[in-house]
């Protein structure tokens, strides 16, 4: 026996998910994800990469632009779905969708909710400092996140962890744990229970102005926000390195000691003077090159102790 699914989602996160959920032999009658966008120098219209895992099993893909209106939610209804598995799919399921699968619509969601509801729940997460998070499979209800919780996995957050590196982890755990809840949900044996009310927290979507990093922050701060916006869009300053000023992004620190004033160059390893504290540049990334280590980036940039980052 096996489950008819409608996947909804669109980046690389859910892919493992789509993935699991189709070795486990589960019928996907169709698959929900966004248009494809012009991407690249050739601005070439590219799908999403959920979109491009369907195609390549032949799975019926939808792109509406709203599922608010009736003729969107006819076509929904009319799958016959047992169940709808959503990860990161980027529209909100009005009621009638919701109410359409015979079992409902199973959510993976990036925290330990009640913990950052919301769009960058991985992000805030690491932004904040939190030594740890989860993936959770929630039924969706009208809510943002608001919805009963059936499963959960926890996840230490080290140190030193970039949202990449715990995006990945995430995404792995998360389709793990959705079979899992797809098995239960089929046996007839998935339990929810409510969200608890303290705690509530939201993760609000990245805003570019707060990728500029803001060297008055103390070292903790500066630090987290680098790796919580590792590699996108990146955290960043301005300096001039020896052919006028230019941006430059910072995929990667470490907690350093020293003081003096913010935005400081305090040494030869490109220790950074942070409100309280100091930071090591790690990994850095000019504009139109590729990541590089401190060391090599020293080679073609003249920063040394005295420059002022802004």
């Amino acid at each position: 026996m096996s489950l008819r699914v409608v996947f909804m989602g669109t980046p690389d996160f859910a892919v493992p998910t789509l993935s699991e959920i189709l070795g486990q032999g589960h019928e996907v009658v169709a698959v929900y994800t966004r248009a494809p966008k012009p991407a690249g120098r050739g601005m070439d219209e590219q799908k999403t990469p959920v979109h491009r895992l369907a195609d390549r099993f032949a799975i019926p893909v939808f792109t509406p632009r709203t599922l608010r209106d009736e003729a969107a939610q006819a076509d929904f209804a009319s799958l016959g779905a047992d169940v709808a598995v959503v990860v990161a799919y980027g529209l909100i399921l009005p009621k009638p969708v919701l109410d359409a699968p015979a079992l409902g619509c199973l959510n993976l969601h990036g925290s330990l909710l009640p913990r950052w509801r919301g769009a960058a729940p991985i992000q805030r997460a690491i932004m904040a400092g939190d030594a740890e998070t989860g993936v959770m499979v929630m039924q969706m209800d009208e809510g943002l996140d608001t919805g009963p919780v059936a499963m959960v996995e926890r996840i230490a957050i080290a140190p030193d962890m970039t949202t990449q590196e715990l995006h990945d982890r995430m995404a792995v755990l998360g389709a793990d744990l959705m079979v899992r809840a797809l098995g239960a949900l089929e046996r007839g044996t998935l339990g929810f229970s409510p969200q608890g009310e303290a705690g509530v927290t939201y993760a609000a979507k990245i805003d570019k102005a707060e990728a500029r990093i803001d060297w008055s922050r103390p070292a903790a701060e500066v630090h987290n926000t680098v790796r919580g916006l590792s590699p996108f869009p990146g955290a960043w300053f301005e300096a001039d390195l020896g052919k006028g000023r230019e941006r430059v992004k910072v995929l990667r620190t470490s907690l350093a000691t020293g003081s003096g004033a913010p935005g400081t160059v305090l040494g030869p390893d490109l220790t950074v003077a942070c409100g309280t504290g100091a930071v090591r540049l790690v990994e850095v990334q000019r504009a139109g090159s590729k990541a590089m280590k401190a060391a090599d980036f020293l080679n073609g940039a003249k920063v040394g102790p005295g420059t002022v980052l802004g």
